[in-house]
């Protein structure tokens, strides 16, 4: 349905003195301290994880050497999506507007729309997590204790016990990630690179990460976090995250949280010679997901 006249009747009124509503700012493209970018040129994307060999083993004398195999480990893959929004502008209503260029006006609100969405959708991603419902390529969430490896065994980019963002959480992560293998049980140098949270935890974020002593302790002690440069990106926040005490860290592990880009945004508009409405259009096709789960890590708060 177009916008028309007595949809706008205010705007055509002599004596009007402002139109607002649409002159909010909005958060920036948050998704980009989280996402790797990347485009695309197919209808979907599949990246392969590979588990490598074991560990050598000692050669006795004589003896022949021992021969190991290699294989796929998962498959992740990666959908996307067309996100697309428009309006209509019937001919009178852009005749008799007194005020302003309407097309200008809503063509800077359908951006700011198609804006937000890619914000909800990237942020969807770690709101999903910790969920059942959401599984990656190796068959479970994002977020969890037991992501299972070609050996057999398993890894975890989550505390066993659901904990708050504090000094000792923080340092408990830390230590995790130092101990994740590769599918062949073989230690990664994986470090921590940035922390991601919600609004309401930017005050403890800052307090960890930027204070040079212990939190909350009478002690003379050096802050260890601050100290080590463990979190080397410091934290960044995210506007989209429902969870106000859910919190993240990002890893230098490749291939782990991932953005492609199929399609940029783009916009349109054409009248129609029928009616005269003028429409709009902008769409875009993307997707958001992750290749290896150890490019994150994460606690649902406690």
């Amino acid at each position: 349905m177009a916008i028309s006249r007595a949809q706008m009747l205010k705007e055509l009124l002599p004596g009007l003195n402002a139109l607002f509503g649409m002159e909010y700012k909005r958060y920036g493209e948050e998704h980009k301290e989280i996402f790797e970018s990347e485009s695309s040129d197919r209808s979907f994307e599949e990246e392969v994880k590979l588990s490598g060999f074991s560990a050598a083993p000692v050669k006795g004398e004589g003896e022949a050497i021992n021969y190991d195999t290699a294989q796929e480990a998962f498959t992740s893959r990666y959908s996307h999506e067309t996100i697309a929004l428009g309006f209509s502008i019937t001919e009178e209503a852009v005749e008799d507007n007194l005020y302003d260029s309407l097309s200008s006006r809503y063509t800077k609100a359908l951006a700011r729309a198609m804006s937000y969405t890619k914000q909800v959708k990237a942020a969807n991603v770690l709101n999903n997590a910790f969920s059942s419902s959401y599984t990656g390529g190796d068959g479970v969430s994002l977020i969890n204790t037991a992501h299972p490896l070609v050996s057999g065994g398993t890894n975890s980019n989550r505390p066993t016990t659901a904990a708050d963002l504090n000094e000792t959480s923080l340092e408990n992560a830390v230590i995790n990630i130092a101990g994740w293998t590769d599918e062949r049980d073989l230690l990664i140098a994986a470090k921590p690179k940035k922390l991601i949270i919600p609004p309401a935890l930017q005050f403890v974020a800052t307090r960890l990460l930027e204070t040079e002593g212990r939190l909350a302790t009478a002690d003379n002690d050096i802050s260890a976090v601050v100290a080590n440069g463990v979190v080397p990106q410091g934290y960044s926040i995210n506007h989209f995250l429902t969870d106000t005490d859910a919190w993240f860290l990002t890893t230098d592990c490749p291939n782990g949280m991932k953005m492609f880009t199929r399609v940029p945004l783009s916009t349109k508009m054409e009248g129609d010679f029928d009616t005269g409405n003028v429409r709009y259009k902008a769409r875009e096709r993307y997707s958001f997901g992750w290749s290896d789960p150890l490019g994150v890590y994460g606690s649902p708060g406690a």
